[in-house]
């Protein structure tokens, strides 16, 4: 699998998503809660499609980052073949904060060496 410098950023991108949505999901819950109407409406307000449209996309985003990760890290010479399984469970359990740490070490790190060596 070949990483070009574009491809890693833009899947460093797509790989810290997850955890800002959290964070953006959580405010959006406790805001909720402080500036709810008396509930007069029975009509889901437009927010709530955004904010189901926005969970699904990061269900979908968390899924795809996992595949990839697995596929990279079995493809890659870059980990060693004894730490491979337990990188597989690591990624697997701690997904969403064993992802960046992994992209770092294995993704970027390398392909930083890969380009100071060439020039």
């Amino acid at each position: 699998m070949r990483i070009t410098r574009t491809r890693a950023l833009l899947l460093a991108a797509f790989t810290v998503w997850p955890f800002f949505y959290m964070i953006l999901f959580m405010g959006f819950v406790v805001s909720s809660i402080f500036l709810m109407g008396g509930g007069r409406n029975n009509e889901p307000p437009f927010f709530m499609a955004a904010l189901f449209a926005a969970h699904l996309f990061t269900m979908l985003d968390v899924f795809a980052l996992l595949a990839i990760y697995i596929v990279h890290l079995f493809k890659t010479d870059a980990v060693a073949q004894d730490k491979k399984a337990l990188w597989a469970v690591v990624l697997f359990m701690g997904n969403m904060i064993a992802m960046p740490v992994y992209w770092y070490l294995y993704m970027w790190k390398p392909l930083q060496l890969k380009e100071a060596a060439s020039t």
